[in-house]
């Protein structure tokens, strides 16, 4: 039994960084896990990948699995590991494969519009 809940985030969500929309979707989903704020999860398809670069830093979550980081590059700087990824979840965390969630910072705005 997990304390992770995931389900579809209602509404239109947008992702933006350095005065640029990186992502706007409808199907995102949001994570819930007990003692955490809840987290909006953007399937790729629906982020402009080509402001985001991968980096080398990894981490390790019991319940998610191993996370990949990517910088954001705007016009006027680079924002390091401001977006994770499960690219290969755990056992019943797969609706996140393919998703991409963003640290939200005075530098980096995820929100429904």
């Amino acid at each position: 039994m997990t304390d992770i809940t995931i389900r579809p985030a209602e509404g239109t969500w947008t992702v933006r960084a350095g005065g640029a929309v990186l992502g706007e979707s409808r199907n995102a989903l949001e994570l819930s896990e007990n003692g955490y704020p809840p987290i909006i999860y953007f399937p790729r398809g629906d982020i402009a990948m080509a402001f985001l670069d991968k980096t080398e830093k990894t981490s390790w979550c019991p319940k998610k699995g191993d996370a990949s980081y990517y910088s954001i590059e705007t016009k006027n700087s680079t924002i390091d590991n401001a977006a994770w990824s499960y690219e290969a979840p755990l056992e019943g965390m797969e609706q996140i494969a393919g998703h991409l969630a963003f640290y939200a910072t005075e530098f980096v705005t995820v929100e429904r519009v």
